[in-house]
């Protein structure tokens, strides 16, 4: 990277000593809106070509496209008003979507130009109204300033950051695949042959609802547990290396591995272990049960007691127990630890490549 890096200030300083020159995006592109779309449109008329709206991913698939070799858009509306866009090939552009084409591909490189847009979210959104639903007019876009160096300046930088983009593309790609094989092994913990016995939830854990409807002020070195996750510090704990199920609310259901000593809160159910259960193992059953699915519905959702403790569920020696327990664990922090692993490397890449993204588009104004 310090060699491409080189390569480019020796560019510029070679092609503009004096700085680097701003166009107004207008002046470079032509800015039009998509054609209308709805949902019902798609549905009735399904197809191979992506719809492309108002937002980043497809809106659906279509049997009729109205862009080709066109890829940059920006959302002119919605809650995704001033997203960049980049869908490549054949494909319906609707009427949220605005397309920023190239006038002259000799002065300008089309991908250098997407990550300009990207660079200048800041600039887009300023740009933007918030009174009612949130727009982008094409009068206020046009005005954009892009910095516009000689053609083989864009060039190298686009390769620089496209290397960026296509590790970072892997790495996703990488982690889906490995969270597809994490649930295949939660789904079948153990194969047909293993013996097991056939318990209920509440024959391996005491279940009790945490204490308390109000998130406790008092501070301390004991983490608090709500119905997803930490919610602050308590000068007591109720629990101890066990999982905590939310009880009530928007989270009911969700199944959260709190270590150490704790305190649970109402929203919370404190989940006790019982002997000769491999508590890592256990955790994983209830991850596996999808309680989240399965919760009361209402204006209040919840899990029940009824539900958590008549939940049957298999239960194999415990030297499978651990067995399972090791390998699930393993992937539990390949996939989920920010600290390791494969999300470590992601977000490695991810602040890399927003920082060469920011040290590579950032230009002197020509010095006149």
């Amino acid at each position: 990277m310090k060699t491409n890096q080189s390569k480019i200030e020796k560019l510029i300083s070679e092609l503009c000593p004096n700085g680097v020159e701003f166009f107004d995006l207008g002046s470079v592109c032509n800015i039009k809106t998509g054609q209308s779309v709805n949902k019902i449109m798609i549905e009735q008329n399904k197809g191979e070509y992506p719809v492309i709206n108002s937002g980043k991913d497809p809106l659906g698939y279509i049997n009729i496209y109205n862009t080709e070799n066109d890829p940059i858009g920006i959302t002119s509306r919605g809650a995704g008003v001033g997203s960049i866009t980049w869908c490549e090939g054949k494909y319906f552009r609707g009427n949220l979507n605005y397309s920023v084409t190239v006038i002259n591909k000799n002065i300008l490189n089309v991908r250098y130009l997407y990550f300009i847009l990207m660079n200048s979210q800041k600039q887009i959104n300023e740009l933007s109204v918030f009174n009612g639903i949130p727009a982008l007019n094409a009068s206020s876009l046009i005005k954009l300033k892009i910095p516009i160096p000689p053609l083989a300046i864009q060039e190298e930088i686009a390769k620089i950051i496209n290397n960026f983009t296509e590790l970072e593309a892997e790495l996703e790609a990488e982690l889906e695949a490995r969270k597809k094989q994490y649930d295949y092994y939660h789904k079948n913990l153990f194969d047909s042959k293993t013996n097991f016995e056939i318990k209920t939830l509440g024959d391996i854990y005491d279940f009790q609802y945490g204490e308390g409807n109000t998130i406790p002020t008092t501070g301390g070195k004991f983490p608090v547990y709500g119905s997803n996750g930490i919610v602050g510090s308590h000068d007591k704990y109720n629990s101890e290396d066990a999982p905590v199920i939310g009880h009530i609310g928007a989270y009911a259901g969700i199944v959260n591995w709190a270590k150490g000593k704790h305190f649970v809160t109402y929203n919370g159910v404190i989940c006790k272990i019982k002997p000769d259960i491999n508590p890592r193992f256990a955790y994983h059953l209830l991850i596996l049960q999808d309680f989240r699915s399965k919760a009361n519905a209402g204006s209040q959702p919840f899990v029940s007691y009824n539900l958590l403790k008549k939940t049957q569920v298999k239960i194999p020696d415990i030297s499978i127990q651990n067995k399972v327990a090791d390998t699930l664990d393993k992937f539990d922090l390949l996939l989920n630890d920010i600290s390791i692993g494969l999300p470590a490397e992601l977000k490695a890449r991810r602040s890399q490549y927003e920082y060469y993204r920011g040290k590579l588009l950032t230009f002197n104004e020509l010095k006149i």
